[in-house]
Formats: C-alpha cells, structure tokens, sequence
C-alpha cells in the first residue's frame, strides 16, 4: 500500500492562501488561486445561521460543550499549506504501517490500520448505503478514521474534503492529484483495456477513461469491481489477502460531473431529505447533461479503477476520504439552512440505493465493531455537538 503514497518530484504548486474574516468565530483559510464558487458563497452565506442555531442549541444545554470557537475545522486540500498537506500524507503512510486491529481469522487481507477501515466497509456495503446509513453512518466512519490518523500517527489537522469544482476541468494537474510530495499520487501507466465505468440507464451510459491506468492494496476485489483483469482474491468475498498495485483513473469526465452547479442545485432546489438524496445518487438520470452520473458517483469516479472504483473496497484509495468529506460538507450546508427541521431528517427511500423502510430511525444504532463504539444514528446526523459531543467541526 505504501507504494500508492511515492511522491514524484516536480516543483510544488505555487499558491496565494489567505485569511479572510466572515464575521463570526471560525477562521476561514482561502487559496487565492481559486475564486469561491457558488456553494462556497452559499455556506458563508449560512454561517449566521449555523451561529444562531449554535446560540440556542447553547440556551438550551444541548450542544453537549461544543461551541463554533471550540469546533475543529475541516478545509479543502487547497486551502492548507504545502507543509500541512505534507504531514497529513505521512500520516496515512503511518497508518499504513500500523498494525491491523481487525480480526485477522475473518480479515487475513487487512495488514494495516488503514486496512481495518477497508474491510468494514467491505463487509458492511449494503447497510452502509441504504437510505438510513450513508449520510450518518459514512460521517461516523470518516471521523473515526479521522481520528486514527491524529491519535494514532500525530497528524495534527482535520480530515481535509476535495472541493470537485475545483479540480473538474483538469484533475490530473491539481493539487490533489498532481503526484507531488503534498499530493495524494497520481496515475500509473495507462491501461487501453481500460474503457471507463458503465452507467446503465443513462446518457451517455459510460464514464469515459481520463486516461488513466495502473499505480500496493491487499483487500479485494469484489464483484463489483471495474477493473480489468485483477488477480482473483483467494477469498469468495475478497477479504484474503490479495496484494497488487492501485490502479487509477483520475477522470475530468467523472469530476465534470459533480461541479458546483450541480451541487448548488442540489442543495438549494431540494426542502425535504428525499429529493437531495434522489438527486445526490443522480435518479432518475438528468435529461440533457453530458454528465448525468450525480455527485455521489461522480465523486468515487474522479479517482476510481481499483480499488476506488470498487463500491466495496473504496476506502483502499486514499482519497475516499476526501471525497466523503465533500458529500459530507454538502449534506451539512443542507441541513444549516433549516436546522430545525433538516438536522434529523432521514431519506424514507431511494431509487437506486438499498433502501429500508420498516424501522424507526430513533431505533437504528450504527455499530462501527472493531474501529469505533456503537452509536444511535440520530447521533451521527450533529457535527456540532452529536456523539456526546465528540462530533464537533465545522467546513470551511
């Protein structure tokens, strides 16, 4: 796996960051080489909205100790510091290197703590992406493995998200993808086999390659993989030990589809909790879009082939992470516009996930087993002061 992680050693990106004030207590950090878009314009917009929730959250005594100038701060990858984009680099290497805390009887691929998050979400895919669970549940995960990477490799930050937007029109040269030392790596060696990833359903119905191909990961594949000619894992249900070399495809075809357009539409033209959920998963299918995936594949697909491009196996990329940061900051903007109503709605179906129907929400416990303590699902739907209180950050 660590090999994912060589730097290439080109110049490093030459950035303006600047600190600009919103009026309110959380320090916002800007790259001066992007201009806001219309969601970042729309959650500054917010803030004094998340304040006067904050205050009568506060009022009441029920922000569980979690106040906007105790809050962590979650940034884009562009809006830190080469030097700080260095260090959490070696903190997923370091975690690269720690040792597995999964049971290795039912795990043997997981070699690493950074494995361990691999095989949960392998092994808890359906669960993970029904309706109930791929809001609350993912954010639960990405602030566990958050919290390996400062607990237990020193990593000093906050999990950074991918602004899509960004990066959409030439994601191989960004900051995130370039393949220098304060990037995530980038492509391998292109693969003409590789044609991109079906969209059955839709128009046009393929994710075309951004040319991409081959870059070590042990877990999987699985079925569901869209990679080509991938060494069969010794384990049915790709949790043997498998390892091979991570293969990409940063894809401009992918990342066009999740621009700030897209996503401002999706927070802005959506009151209730279905209709976002429905247009984050992109069904029914845009009509006239060249880019019909919605956020949620478009985001996975900016990095995919093996194993991010795997709906079991994505946490193998690094950049999953990244990814469901941004659905995450997207998901929060949402709910800060109406907090009172928003904060514990959850999607009562879906038209391409797994969706449950029968049981009450307030009953749902999201058991993390080995990476974290079961918690209610409500719990997980309050960055500011949800999970007793642990959860805490805000996006910037």
């Amino acid at each position: 796996m660590l090999a994912l992680l060589r730097t290439i050693l080109v110049p490093c990106l030459l950035v303006r960051v600047g600190v600009a004030a919103v009026g309110g207590p959380v320090e916002v950090i800007r790259n001066g080489y992007y201009p806001l878009d219309v969601v970042d314009k729309l959650e500054e917009a917010t803030m004094p909205k998340v304040e006067a929730w904050m205050s009568k959250k506060i009022a009441t005594g029920k922000n569980n100790n979690c106040t906007l100038e105790n809050a962590a701060v979650r940034r884009e990858w562009s809006d830190l510091s080469v030097t700080q984009r260095e260090e959490y680099v070696a903190a997923v290497k370091c975690l690269m290197k720690l040792p597995p805390k999964a049971d290795k009887t039912r795990f043997p691929g997981a070699l690493s703590r950074f494995d361990d998050f691999v095989a949960y979400h392998m092994t808890h895919a359906m669960q993970l992406h029904d309706n109930y669970h791929l809001f609350g549940a993912h954010k639960y995960f990405v602030w566990l493995y958050e919290q390996a990477l400062r607990k237990e490799c020193g990593y000093t930050g906050y999990q950074p998200y991918e602004n899509y937007d960004r990066y959409a029109e030439d994601p191989i040269n960004s900051p995130l993808w370039n393949g220098n030392a304060s990037s995530l790596g980038g492509n391998g060696v292109p693969d003409p086999r590789y044609k991109g990833v079906a969209q059955p359903g839709r128009t046009p119905n393929i994710i075309k390659t951004g040319g991409g191909g081959g870059m070590v990961v042990s877990l999987g594949p699985t079925s569901m993989s869209t990679a080509n000619d991938i060494p069969k894992n010794p384990r049915t249900n790709g949790t043997g030990s498998n390892p091979r070399c991570l293969r990409r495809d940063i894809n401009r075809n992918s990342a066009m589809g999740a621009t700030a357009d897209r996503a401002f539409s999706l927070i802005s033209g959506n009151k209730d909790i279905n209709g976002f959920y429905n247009q984050l998963l992109g069904t029914p299918p845009p009509k006239n879009d060249s880019y019909p995936w919605g956020i949620h594949t478009a985001g996975h697909y900016i990095h995919g082939v093996d194993p991010g491009g795997d709906p079991n196996t994505s946490p193998g990329d690094p950049g999953f992470y990244f990814h469901h940061g941004a659905l995450d900051r997207l998901w929060w903007i949402w709910q800060m516009q109406d907090p009172d109503v928003r904060l514990n709605a959850v999607p009562t179906g879906g038209m391409s996930m797994p969706h449950r129907r029968a049981t009450d929400p307030m009953d749902i416990v999201v058991d993390m087993e080995w990476l974290g303590p079961p918690i209610k699902l409500l719990e997980t739907h309050d960055s500011l002061g949800g999970n007793g209180g642990a959860f805490c950050y805000v996006y910037v």
